[in-house]
């Protein structure tokens, strides 16, 4: 009698949780951005096993699907299974061994996080240093490279945090292997939506992030290494201290072998499928002039009332525009009237922008007429509440 009057205390105890009814927004914030009805639709589809003689298939068409969308040949380009910043620490926590140095940018919140990762990597840390808000000028980090002679240099190519695009990637480049140095670069907000070319430009490694300019859900991220990088990381004298993103251990998955490491997010791989198929039958350069375009008539449409870009015209970052709050504006209360009001998601800035900047999104999906001129019209009723 105890034993049942417990089980019924339990089962009394069990939460009550309704159905899952997440509300309709519009997504233009700095990610995610609109999911694409489509791959929506691939992410209802049946699970197979990770193993699955039609996964390894659908395996294959991921990675080649990423390599167009990189622009690149190379033969290590995958999804790793986590967010995007996962794919960021495969990329600095194998090619950064023990002793080893990068230089890293001051320029924005996610030079700090690449920081971060190389430290944990056991990697000592020397920075180029540009203002929030501002590109790397080569200058500048030729400089940093004949002072600090760094093994890998990591740079932003589209800083989220600033709206700022980073142009003269090959000579960035060109410095580092001048110095026989890696080169690392973080296209979280630049793949798929502004112009990358990871060969041309001579990248030895670039991670991304599926759910900006690729409109996908979180959790299978791209990243791609050349041979040159492969070669590091498989030849370390240390394993990385990640397990789970090793590399090495990795390649036996995502390689020819396809033997088993650990199971991969099926329906997220799938939901990658669909996303990169839509940048395929698109055209990757057809999908950088629509961001341009659709992204141009929002920055114009922000400075017709009366707002300022963070970013001059020459570093502008389609994929991620950056406004200035104006005086006197509470930046908080006009995010809140467009949730509230509009079911509609804009960002506010982070470090040292924080308070200073709204961050709009205009990736992918989202960046579509329609969404610029709903975000125009509830911004300027979101202002007139506070008399601007």
């Amino acid at each position: 009698m105890g034993d049942a009057s417990v089980l019924t205390e339990r089962e009394d105890d069990a939460p009550d949780v309704g159905e899952l009814t997440p509300p309709d927004r519009t997504l233009m914030g700095p990610g995610p951005s609109d999911v694409h009805p489509r791959v929506l639709k691939g992410m209802s589809t049946p699970l197979v096993g990770h193993l699955d003689p039609s996964f390894v298939e659908i395996m294959n068409e991921v990675q080649e699907l990423l390599r167009y969308t990189f622009r690149t040949d190379n033969q290590w380009t995958i999804p790793v299974s986590g967010t995007g910043s996962a794919s960021m620490e495969a990329a600095i926590g194998n090619l950064v061994e023990p002793g080893d140095t990068m230089l890293v940018p001051t320029n924005g919140y996610f030079g700090g996080r690449m920081k971060s990762m190389a430290e944990r990597a056991g990697g000592e840390v020397v920075e180029v240093d540009a203002p929030w808000g501002e590109p790397l000028d080569p200058v500048d980090v030729e400089r940093a490279f004949d002072e600090h002679q760094p093994d890998v240099f990591g740079f932003v190519h589209a800083e989220t945090s600033t709206g700022v695009l980073q142009p003269n990637v090959p000579e960035l480049t060109d410095i580092a292997h001048d110095h026989d140095a890696f080169v690392i670069a973080d296209s979280v907000t630049s793949l798929g939506g502004v112009e990358l070319r990871v060969d041309e430009w001579d990248i030895d490694a670039a991670y991304s992030g599926p759910q900006k300019c690729l409109s996908c859900p979180p959790g299978a991220s791209p990243l791609t290494l050349n041979d040159r990088a492969m070669d590091k990381v498989l030849d370390r004298d240390e394993q990385p201290r990640s397990w789970y993103l090793d590399l090495s251990l990795l390649e036996g998955y995502w390689g020819d072998d396809r033997a088993y490491h650990h199971t991969a997010p099926i329906t997220n791989v799938y939901a990658l499928r669909e996303a990169l198929r839509l940048v395929a039958e698109e055209g990757i350069e057809a999908r950088w002039d629509r961001h341009r375009s659709v992204a141009g008539d929002l920055k114009a449409g922000l400075q017709d009332l009366g707002l300022e870009m963070n970013a001059p015209d020459e570093y502008w970052l389609p994929s991620l525009n950056a406004v200035r709050v104006p005086d006197g504006i509470d930046d908080g209360a006009v995010i809140d009237h467009l949730l509230e009001e509009y079911d509609l998601e804009i960002a506010s800035g982070l470090g040292d922008l924080e308070g200073d900047i709204w961050r709009i999104g205009c990736m992918g999906h989202s960046a579509r007429p329609k969404n610029v001129e709903y975000v125009l019209a509830a911004l300027e009723d979101a202002l007139s509440e506070q008399g601007f």
